[in-house]
């Protein structure tokens, strides 16, 4: 396979219209296993069609993108095969449930069958889903199982989750449509490439080169390759490739690399896909006998006036900070929350207003005393603390109570420190 040619040459109408085209793209959001991409900003960087196989036309990334943008599948079915290798410690049960109480969510309860809860498993190891779609009124995903399956259904204005390993049955309700549970779904269902794409691709600047990389066949599909990587040092994120499908735009895989090699941190695509309209009792659910059904208790509730922040609570925007209400409950309730760098090199920081990571003996020395372990001990001028990594996202939490995170590495944390300092 052939590369494409690069052309780092971009004029001001083609970066207005790259702009634009980025907007109609921006629609999902990711998911918890890419969440410090989320924080990262990328630029394009045109590049044209020389050869590849398959042998399609030749196209820039700029009219690549706009392809993505233009995208509106309605209709298709099929087979998505989702890896992700965070590079966490295995935990056992422990592991699953930290994944549940960071999503900050959960049924009141605690119904297994909860789409909130039961779809963390996707931050790690490797799954298979079902998905299938028809409009913005029908969708389905199942999440398959060792002898068991999990399978979210939106019907209308009803969305069920059903868990046949313990035959519960989760139910909920839109009042204002379908349109509005699809878009509620669909951001508690970062499942496919498409999601994961288009959260990348929300915000652009200067920091990324985006060329298009040739051409591949996923799925049976002639698709072509756009390539998304860092001109900063100092990230954990090595590229993202993006197969788009040649006819549709429809992405129908993405990569994450890290900056140091080795697998992918997420590698989610399709195995089979079919853009046919799939069969109407696709999307027919009844609960099964003798299942427990839990109702969702906040379906048709009135939202609650978000409470008034104390001036003292408020974070402090700074370097293109989101809105506190865009940072939900954390910037409700962490003290001046900030952002520091640009780009891929961003750092989320904020105090806890407590102590760091609890260490010794006596009342939560045991507890300490593992948390350490999973971490690597640092210090400098902001103090001492602890670097907890990952391959994607690695946080900094020192002894008096600050912390900083981002997708990059730990010396790019512990300057941070030093620096706020």
């Amino acid at each position: 396979m052939a590369p494409y040619a690069s052309d780092d040459s971009t004029t001001a109408g083609e970066a207005d219209d790259l702009r634009s085209g980025r907007r109609k793209a921006a629609r999902y959001v990711v998911p918890v296993t890419v969440m410090g991409v989320a924080a990262a900003t990328i630029g394009l960087v045109p590049a044209l069609a020389d050869s590849g196989d398959p042998d399609l036309p030749k196209i820039s990334a700029q009219q690549l993108i706009e392809k993505i943008a233009q995208s509106d599948v309605q209709q298709l079915s099929g087979t998505v095969k989702i890896s992700t290798d965070l590079g966490l410690p295995d935990l056992g049960g422990l592991q699953s449930g930290l994944l549940s109480g960071a999503a900050g969510k959960g049924g009141d309860d605690g119904s297994s069958a909860d789409p909130s809860t039961k779809l963390t498993e996707l931050a790690s190891g490797t799954h298979t889903v079902r998905v299938a779609a028809d409009g913005p009124d029908r969708q389905k995903l199942s999440l398959l199982e060792n002898a068991a399956e999990y399978s979210l259904i939106h019907n209308g204005k009803d969305v069920w989750g059903y868990d046949s390993k313990s035959n519960e049955v989760y139910h909920g309700t839109s009042p204002e449509g379908a349109d509005k549970t699809r878009e509620k779904d669909e951001r508690d269902l970062p499942a496919t490439p498409k999601d994961l794409t288009e959260e990348a691709l929300k915000s652009v600047d200067a920091t990324t080169s985006v060329t298009v990389d040739g051409t591949v066949q996923v799925a049976g599909r002639d698709a072509y390759k756009l390539l998304i990587k860092p001109k900063q040092s100092g990230t954990t994120v090595g590229a993202i490739s993006v197969a788009v499908d040649a006819k549709t735009g429809l992405p129908l895989k993405f990569t994450l690399t890290p900056a140091r090699g080795g697998a992918a941190v997420v590698d989610a695509g399709f195995t089979q896909v079919s853009f046919a309209k799939p069969a109407a009792s696709t999307f027919d659910f009844t609960p099964p006998k003798g299942a427990k059904v839990t109702e969702d208790k906040k379906s048709g509730a009135e939202p609650k006036p978000e409470p008034e922040l104390k001036p003292e609570l408020k974070p402090e925007p700074e370097h293109g900070q989101r809105s506190p209400k865009s940072e939900g409950d954390l910037g409700k309730e962490l003290d001046g929350l900030k952002t520091i760098g640009e780009g891929w090199n961003s750092i989320a920081t904020f105090d806890t207003g407590g102590e760091g990571v609890p260490s010794g003996a006596g009342a939560g020395g045991d507890l300490g005393g593992f948390l350490g372990s999973l971490g690597d001990q640092v210090s400098g001028k902001f103090g001492k603390g602890t670097v907890f990594s990952t391959r994607l996202v690695n946080a900094l939490i020192t002894d008096d109570g600050k912390v900083y995170v981002g997708a990059v590495t730990k010396d790019a944390l512990v300057k941070a420190a030093n620096t706020a300092k």
